[in-house]
């Protein structure tokens, strides 16, 4: 015989079911559901900067002359990539990259920004993958990017190489993606209509 205050066993295992069920569903489930869409690879994933921060105004010099001002776009998006001549992944992201900068979407610009220390080997390499879209900068000195962040106030930390950081339309870094990824995928599409503000 039961007592009128212990629990019955179909009320212990309903619990059961329930604690499992919580337990599984992710912290944040409702406030993910408002962010923005999955896009990633096996090994990495787009990571949503908390408390997006403005794009500094530097002069980035470019590979065609003069220099490139990441400030300049605001109103359109802009993927800025950080890679390297020594970089595989780079090699295989960088074509990529070109096919996106000519996809003629208007609202985003793509920029990327060599790491190499020796800005002789920048332009032949260019030339090699037949890069002809690409707004090609240099910062081999760490003008707009660090490996430690936390020495110098920036923006874009390079945690890995390659590295690619969206800044949205009001010219803020909204988040950042270590690693190759496919920027032409459907999936990367609708990374870029949830930041032009397409939803």
């Amino acid at each position: 015989m039961t007592s009128a205050h212990a629990p019955s066993r179909r009320a212990v295992v309903a619990a059961m079911i329930g604690a499992g069920a919580s337990l599984a569903m992710p912290t944040g489930a409702v406030r993910a559901a408002s962010g923005p869409p999955q896009f990633g690879t096996i090994r990495h994933q787009f990571t949503q900067v908390e408390g997006a921060r403005p794009v500094p105004p530097v002069a980035i010099p470019a590979l065609a002359g003069g220099a490139l001002d990441l400030t300049a776009f605001k109103g359109r998006m802009v993927l800025v990539n950080f890679w390297a001549t020594w970089c595989a992944a780079c090699r295989t992201e960088l074509p990529m990259l070109d096919r996106l900068a000519a996809s003629g979407r208007s609202d985003l610009v793509v920029v990327a920004v060599s790491t190499d220390r020796n800005r002789a080997s920048v332009a032949p390499y260019v030339k090699q993958l037949k890069l002809r879209h690409l707004a090609i900068g240099f910062d081999p000195g760490g003008l707009v990017s660090r490996v430690d962040a936390a020495e110098v106030d920036t923006p874009f930390a390079l945690y890995g190489m390659p590295i690619s950081f969206l800044i949205g339309i009001t010219g803020q870094v909204e988040g950042y993606m270590t690693g190759e990824a496919d920027w032409l995928s459907a999936e990367a599409s609708g990374l870029f209509d949830y930041y032009a503000g397409v939803r």
